[in-house]
């Protein structure tokens, strides 16, 4: 895996181009005028999106019927040196369609237990949870 930065103008504003020519843009979110996401709210992008996709995948599998999937993220930062790390995550996915709610509710569970990469890849101090709603109601 391979990404290649790039920075577009003379503050903070960078490209982020991965090997299929796909980018995102990141930049200083304290800047009013900012043009991209900050790379605080791209982990938490990382973390929504690599989860969603083992739990639609699993789902799938399962046959479930999905017409429509989203999820929202909030997280706490800590003071921790001269940098701010996250403290906690909150992950909430709601999901609408011909779905049994106990094998969304696994799939998240597998998700964060045994597939997301992203997940796995952040520092265990983290303490992540996350819910999953379907069709309105709490799994």
């Amino acid at each position: 895996m391979k990404i290649k930065l790039e920075r577009l103008n003379d503050d903070f504003l960078f490209q982020c181009t991965n090997s299929q020519g796909n980018s995102i843009l990141l930049d200083n979110t304290s800047d009013p005028d900012a043009k991209g996401v900050s790379p605080m709210e791209s982990i938490l992008m990382a973390v929504a999106s690599c989860s969603g996709i083992d739990i639609v995948a699993i789902l799938k599998k399962q046959r479930q019927e999905i017409v429509d999937f989203s999820a929202e993220v909030e997280a706490e930062r800590i003071q921790k040196d001269e940098a701010k790390p996250f403290s906690k995550i909150e992950i909430k996915y709601f999901l609408t369609g011909t779905i049994d709610q106990q094998k969304a509710k696994k799939a998240a569970e597998l998700s964060f237990e045994k597939y997301c990469s992203v997940s796995k890849s952040l520092d265990n101090t983290i303490e992540i949870s996350y819910s999953v709603f379907v069709n309105g109601n709490l799994a």
